[in-house]
């Protein structure tokens, strides 16, 4: 397709030759790391405009860094959210919860507990904080790695791992991949694998709650790569010409997969700069700064609920684990990147700041980091009684034909019977499930 017509052979030919650009992530295994390329400025550079300005007045917050918290452990500038100390010690909380509830579910697909499991070390904030700054009712549409907001929200850890194994108490029967949760009660809406699906679902319900004139508003959760599926920018249309009181975060942790972020666009420009081609506010947030997560989640919350529109947000982060329990990132990536990371880790940030305010101190971590760990054991050791992965005890195998067709159709119940009559010619006894 791309060969000259035929007879065209001559024109062109003193013109200099095209090359194609493939982006390349400048640090490949056994390669030294060096992140001084990154401007991540100083805590307390970025100006705080008011949360119903004009989103051309905030151009050049979608191409710096909302910071907070300084070298010095210290909360500077106009985007600290001043929060009260129970405030900061319950998201730093959250987050430890968090980190021993990804450890110990990690350790469970090891031990063939369960098939998949994806961890979330190193972007605590950009849920717990996130989750924190909304309303307890507003609908969220996360993607993968946000099972902070659960925490946050209360939501039952056993109800979780039951799901991750995908046994007889799990409340999506076995449908969904493990870690894909959905709860109503705690306006979690179902994880999708299909990638910023969730962007446009966020932005439609967003509109349908301005329809109704209700006050809850929607945000959605996707990583960087996502930004490159049509999906996310058809959701940036539609929010910006209906003023969709919805906030889109964009979790950008610098690897998608194998894939740096470089192939979803990053060499060129920020993830926040999307905003301004969309007419849309933009920030651009450290993602690894509790605060300045909560700060900037909280400003867009205002904004949206102000009808002054919606916001994206990039959380910039990094991941610090694999992407999977199917991901070996030793393959594609240096050893050195977790530790060289500048912006350091969200959860030493937050605990550093309340020992410099004199809130904290190592030995009241230490107590909470075993009591994170004996809530997971012990919330791990209630749901493993009703089984893990292989073990026989998951939901009856009818089941699959429920909960699909108000009125199942006269072909599915043929095959339901069909099925029934093959297992009990199988197991002759039958089964207890059946």
């Amino acid at each position: 397709m791309a060969d000259r017509p035929d007879g065209a052979g001559a024109a062109g030919r003193n013109r200099p030759a095209l090359a194609l650009h493939v982006p390349e992530p400048k640090f490949r295994p056994g390669d030294t790391v060096d992140y001084s390329h990154l401007d991540v400025g100083a805590p307390g550079d970025m100006p705080r405009p008011d949360e119903s300005c004009d989103p051309s007045d905030m151009r050049d917050l979608a191409f710096g860094l909302v910071r907070v918290l300084g070298d010095d452990n210290l909360a500077a500038g106009p985007w600290d959210p001043k929060l009260d100390p129970d405030t900061l010690r319950e998201m730093l909380g959250h987050m430890a919860l968090v980190r021993a509830f990804d450890e110990r579910m990690f350790r469970g697909q090891r031990q063939g507990k369960t098939s998949f499991y994806m961890k979330c070390t190193g972007e605590e904030a950009t849920s717990v904080a996130a989750a924190m700054a909304l309303a307890s009712d507003d609908m969220v549409f996360p993607s993968y790695r946000q099972q902070g907001i659960l925490i946050s929200r209360g939501y039952p850890m056993v109800e979780m791992i039951n799901q991750i194994y995908s046994n007889k108490a799990d409340k999506l029967m076995g449908r969904q991949l493990p870690i894909m949760y959905s709860s109503r009660e705690h306006s979690f809406f179902s994880i999708s694998g299909n990638l910023a699906t969730q962007c446009p679902q966020a932005v439609g319900w967003a509109m349908a709650s301005a329809i109704k004139g209700d006050s809850r508003i929607a945000a959605s959760w996707v990583g960087e790569g996502s930004t490159a599926e049509g999906d996310f920018h058809s959701a940036c249309t539609f929010a910006s010409v209906y003023n969709a009181p919805v906030i889109l975060n964009v979790i950008n942790n610098q690897w998608a997969i194998s894939s740096f972020s470089g192939f979803a666009g990053s060499e060129r420009t920020t993830f926040a700069a999307r905003a301004l081609g969309h007419g849309i506010a933009g920030l651009r947030v450290d993602g690894n700064d509790a605060l300045a997560v909560y700060a900037a989640e909280r400003w867009a919350a205002n904004r949206a609920r102000a009808n002054a529109g919606p916001t994206l947000i990039e959380h910039f982060t990094y991941r610090a684990e694999g992407h999977s329990t199917s991901d070996d990132p030793t393959g594609y990536r240096s050893a050195q990147e977790r530790e060289e990371w500048p912006l350091g880790d969200p959860i030493m940030r937050l605990k550093r700041h309340l020992i410099a305010i004199g809130e904290w101190d190592l030995e009241r971590q230490e107590k909470m980091d075993l009591e994170a760990s004996e809530r997971v054991k012990a919330a791990t050791k209630e749901a493993e009684k009703n089984g893990i992965l292989g073990h026989g005890l998951h939901h009856p195998f009818r089941t699959m034909f429920q909960d699909v067709y108000e009125e199942l159709p006269w072909h599915l119940k043929e095959q339901a019977a069909q099925a029934h009559r093959e297992r009990l010619i199988k197991w002759p006894e039958g089964r207890p499930e059946e």
